[in-house]
């Protein structure tokens, strides 16, 4: 089954197969999703004789035509665009500042919220009337559009503007996994009660951010999901644009929510090289035979880990590709043999802090250390999970796995 998966992704990435459920064994179907964004009979209407702001990235598009530019030819009244981390056309890399400017295309301003403000002001909405979010997520907690979008709630709440969110399939909204985040480990790269992997597309958090009163005095965006066709949490869904630099295919946004852990360690996983997201090691490593030399490339891995230096590991790719379609769940080998084969277990954990803000606990980190086994850490995160899947119920759009 999978290598058909495999085969058929590769001829046509605007389908997408439904797998079943885990344990049933059935053929793979496919189906044609469409987003949000492309539905644009369903939010166009309600954009005409409206001033409106725009919060997106590269990944906006209705086929081969950005969204922006795509209203911009349909007569709406695009006033700005609001920018995330990586920018507005892709110019900016993970962590790297993103600065406010003109586009060149369509001469629009353009407002960062990944600098001196990661929520919009009053000021930057005070001339639109609604603004539209539609931003390709990887249904990992840490990844920073889901933040964004809590804030671009917020300012909307406060200043009393709509928001309509053009909804896009969650490649990893299949499954359900990792510990759930603690209030008091939260920060930008994880703002929520939820776990790593949470299993919802942005429409659906919108809604639970909403419903379980999240925002900051609890108020309430009025919010509108333009949500896709044809889609449910069964649905493989290959993204047809990369969602950020470091995640160049599927492989490496399966492996992304297990291997990002290691940004807090001594671990390379591969930035500054052409396999993102896809390997791991570092120099000095006894494991694995996989040799790799972090390079800096601008606007996609400014001052990699190690760079320059040679580090030994393992090439994840082809497990990537087909591991978590089978198994549904985080994989913490990689996370506890590297640390069990350590010379230095001291220095193994570089960024202590930002590792248990990435696990949205201290716990994980100190499981590790204990010698816990991946069951045993397992066993840990069951009650907590099975409270978020009971919530998360309630939040739905699309059937579930």
């Amino acid at each position: 089954m999978l290598s058909g998966l495999q085969l058929a992704c590769g001829q046509n990435p605007t389908q997408s197969p439904t797998v079943p459920a885990s344990g049933q064994a059935a053929e793979v179907k496919w189906t044609q999703v469409t987003t949000g964004a492309e539905r644009v009979q369903a939010y166009v209407p309600m954009l005409q004789q409206l001033r409106v702001g725009i919060v997106a990235n590269p990944t906006s598009m209705i086929g081969k035509v950005h969204l922006v530019d795509s209203l911009v030819q349909l007569g709406v009244q695009v006033r700005k665009v609001f920018a995330p981390e990586h920018g507005f056309r892709g110019d900016a890399g993970a962590g790297e500042t993103v600065l406010n400017g003109m586009d060149q295309k369509t001469g629009l301003p353009v407002i960062s919220l990944y600098g001196k403000n990661k929520k919009p002001t009053a000021e930057m909405l005070k001339d639109v009337d609604v603004l539209v979010f539609d931003i390709q997520d990887v249904g990992a907690r840490f990844y920073t559009y889901l933040s964004t979008l809590h804030y671009v709630m917020e300012a909307c709440a406060e200043q009393q503007k709509k928001l309509i969110v053009l909804d896009r399939p969650n490649p990893n909204g299949f499954y359900i996994d990792g510990p759930v985040l603690q209030p008091a480990f939260q920060s930008f790269v994880g703002m929520h009660s939820i776990p790593v992997v949470h299993g919802c597309t942005l429409g659906e958090m919108a809604q639970m951010i909403n419903g379980e009163s999240w925002l900051k005095g609890g108020v309430k965006c009025d919010v509108q999901v333009i949500a896709c066709a044809n889609y449910s949490h069964q649905t493989m869904y290959e993204l047809p644009v990369r969602p950020s630099p470091n995640l160049p295919n599927m492989a490496s946004v399966y492996l992304y929510p297990s291997l990002c852990f290691f940004e807090g360690t001594t671990v390379s996983v591969g930035r500054g090289t052409t396999k993102p997201f896809q390997v791991v090691g570092y120099p000095g490593n006894t494991t694995g035979q996989y040799a790799f030399v972090p390079k800096d490339i601008p606007h996609v891995a400014m001052n990699p880990p190690h760079e320059g230096v040679s580090c030994t590991g393992h090439d994840l790719t082809e497990f990537g590709q087909y591991h978590f379609i089978a198994s549904r769940q985080l994989y913490l080998q990689w996370l506890i043999g590297l640390y069990q084969a350590a010379g230095d277990k001291q220095t193994f954990f570089t960024e202590p802090a930002f590792f248990d803000k990435l696990a949205g606990t201290d716990q994980l980190r100190l499981q590790i250390q204990m010698g816990l086994s991946e069951e045993e850490i397992r066993k840990t995160w069951q009650p907590d999970l099975d409270r978020y899947k009971e919530m998360r119920k309630k939040y739905l759009i699309y059937p579930d796995f």
